[in-house]
């Protein structure tokens, strides 16, 4: 798998503030600090509700992973401990497996830029150095299994995003075949889903064709993986962005409990909501809260914070086969 040339920094990095806010209670062993903000004296391409992106130079971005943790829409309090690095080194995991390109140029921080170095600590675990893309404006959607906004459509009329499926289907059945269904990337508020047609016109016919396939063609080589591993990929998002010589890589996150739906097989029963290894242990508390989904959400209590870093983490071990360490 090819990956981008080694990364050059243009300018030193003086400072690096993170907030370590251990839980009240965490039996498990936490090991990087827990990181919900950062500072740091490059020019913010973006802050997102998990992620801080850096640019390094002209051609490079540094992608932190922080832990906090969002639910509709809202940032919650506290931060999750290693939530962010969970993340990073699933996402990390899946680019050196999946068969095409991607946009990393290092994993590690000893092979960041100088400058970078010294601030090993806070950064270690939850950064990597990627590419600077030119990000395609759609995100590439692929379901595997009847669940989530796919089940109300089907229930009503029968169809995922506009696709038909077979009469007589169950929450959770596995489709006859996985199906892309692309998205827009909103600013604001939630993705909208577009059909296929909708894409072509906004990438272009070949170019959505390149993203149905490569999507589809990835998907089953991580599902097939994750089956193994006793892990069901009920569907997942990916997002592709174009290098200067116009070729496409996969970039930003892939494959983690943020992205996709995680069921563990041995809990699977087809016509049942099945447990997850995502961020919906925390979506069902919330749902038992006086809280109309507005911010400021309820703090989180500790035992709920730490079942879903527990989580995180036996994603990564059951993806990976080794113990989670930073």
């Amino acid at each position: 798998m090819a990956r981008g040339p080694g990364a050059a920094c243009r300018r030193p990095v003086a400072l690096f503030k993170a907030r370590r806010v251990a839980p009240r209670m965490a039996p498990a062993k936490q090991w990087t600090p827990l990181v919900t903000e950062t500072d740091l004296p490059l020019p913010v391409f973006r802050r997102g509700k998990v992620r801080d992106v850096y640019e390094v130079g002209d051609d490079r971005l540094l992608m932190v992973a922080t832990d906090r943790i969002s639910a509709f829409d809202v940032v919650l309090e506290p931060g999750i401990p290693d939530k962010g690095a969970c993340l990073t080194q699933i996402s990390n995991f899946w680019f050196g497996f999946l068969d095409v390109e991607n946009h990393l140029v290092a994993t590690r921080v000893e092979d960041f830029p100088e400058g970078l170095r010294a601030y090993e600590e806070p950064l270690r675990g939850h950064a990597v150095l990627v590419e600077r893309l030119e990000p395609l404006p759609i995100e590439c959607i692929v379901r595997g299994y009847l669940v989530g906004s796919g089940w109300k459509e089907y229930r009503a009329r029968g169809t995922v995003c506009g696709i038909p499926l077979p009469e007589g289907l169950r929450l959770a059945d596995e489709l006859p075949e996985p199906i892309f269904t692309p998205s827009t990337k909103a600013e604001t508020g939630h993705d909208e889903n577009i059909p296929f047609e909708e894409a072509a016109r906004i990438v272009g016919k070949e170019t959505a064709e390149w993203l149905r396939d490569t999507s589809l063609r990835i998907y089953r080589q991580a599902a097939a993986y994750a089956r193994e591993r006793g892990i069901i990929l009920a569907d997942t998002k990916f997002e592709f962005g174009r290098r200067g010589d116009g070729t496409i890589v996969l970039m930003d996150e892939v494959l983690t409990p943020d992205s996709s739906r995680f069921w563990p097989a041995d809990g699977y029963e087809p016509g049942r909501s099945p447990p997850s290894f995502d961020k919906q242990y925390v979506r069902d508390w919330l749902e038992t809260q006086d809280w109309d989904k507005t911010p400021p959400g309820p703090r989180l209590p500790d035992e709920i914070v730490e079942g879903t870093s527990r989580r995180y983490k036996e994603a990564y071990e059951r993806l990976t086969g080794r113990p989670f360490r930073v």
